[in-house]
């Protein structure tokens, strides 16, 4: 008798798994990442969707003073001067629309509910593109709101303690935190082990950060490596909060729909095809205070390595 026409005793585990439930997980997906940008930025409300920077004209000169003037010497006369057109911030949009058909969402929703785990990965989605929008946007994105003067090339490619050193003394009013690619870290990681000088790490959110000279390097690869990763980034250098005149972020509270600060979900109906729709929005900008709160070191190379003997 062959085995496959030979009696069974037991139940086999193929058939037996009908009845069995299984543990799931929701929805996973790789693109999320820590988003330590968003979490270090002071974030300005702001009314309106607008925010105005107003600062001085000629801000480089000093105010005429006088130290311990004589008796008979007139004090120094003077006034400060703001700008007529100050730069003004408004608010972008990053949004999407999520579509359901209806049916699905009503007949498989156990255990998890299908509108909400579609809305958390899209939600996910738009904050992504948000910290990116953050970084690189063409109007105020933090990349290319560097000042020409607050620029550096590395001095040979790779990121060196010295090149760090040098965007330290551009940005030297209480900086607050370099941001890098996680590739650029790496390459200041391996010239700081050549030069027997490996960083300090601390922790922060519960998570260790390499620093330099008692600075957090701060992870992000939404600053972006050419050629596929193996090219040339930028390492930035920035001093934050409207009191130390550095970099904010900027959200409108109170949106419609609000399920997080600027971040909303509204429902836009049902079409005749049983769709239902839904608006994601996130309102965010950024503006750089003062010229001297953000400083670049530009070249930066990911891909040197060194052979040990």
């Amino acid at each position: 008798m062959t085995e496959s026409s030979e009696a069974r005793h037991t139940l086999g585990e193929k058939a037996a798994r009908q009845l069995a439930n299984t543990t799931k997980t929701p929805p996973q997906w790789v693109g999320i990442t820590p988003r330590w940008l968003v979490s270090l930025l002071p974030w300005t409300p702001v009314e309106a969707g607008t925010y105005r920077v107003n600062r001085v004209k000629g801000d480089d000169k000093p105010a005429d003073v006088d130290c311990s003037p004589h008796d008979d010497v007139d004090l120094p006369q003077t006034f400060v001067d703001y700008e007529e057109q100050p730069r003004e911030y408004t608010l972008n949009a990053v949004s999407t629309v999520l579509d359901v058909q209806t049916r699905v969402s009503d007949l498989y929703r156990s255990p998890m509910d299908q509108v909400r785990e579609q809305l958390r990965i899209l939600i996910e989605t738009v904050k992504e593109r948000q910290e990116d929008e953050l970084v690189n946007n063409a109007n105020y994105g933090l990349l290319r709101n560097v000042a020409p003067s607050m620029r550096i090339l590395t001095r040979k490619g790779a990121p060196t303690p010295d090149d760090l050193d040098e965007l330290i003394a551009k940005v030297w009013k209480e900086p607050a935190f370099f941001l890098a690619h996680p590739k650029a870290i790496a390459a200041f990681g391996r010239e700081c082990t050549r030069r027997g000088v490996p960083p300090i790490t601390v922790n922060l959110f519960g998570s260790p950060f390499i620093t330099w000279r008692g600075i957090p390097i701060i992870s992000s690869n939404k600053l972006h490596v050419g050629n596929e990763g193996s090219g040339t980034t930028s390492i930035l250098l920035l001093r934050t909060g409207e009191k130390k005149q550095g970099v904010v972020g900027l959200f409108q509270p109170g949106v419609p729909g609000e399920v997080s600060p600027s971040l909303s979900v509204r429902f836009m109906g049902i079409n005749r095809q049983a769709v239902a729709s839904y608006l994601i929005s996130l309102y965010c900008s950024a503006a750089v205070l003062t010229e001297d709160a953000l400083g670049a070191l530009d070249g930066v190379e990911v891909g040197h390595y060194h052979e040990y003997k």
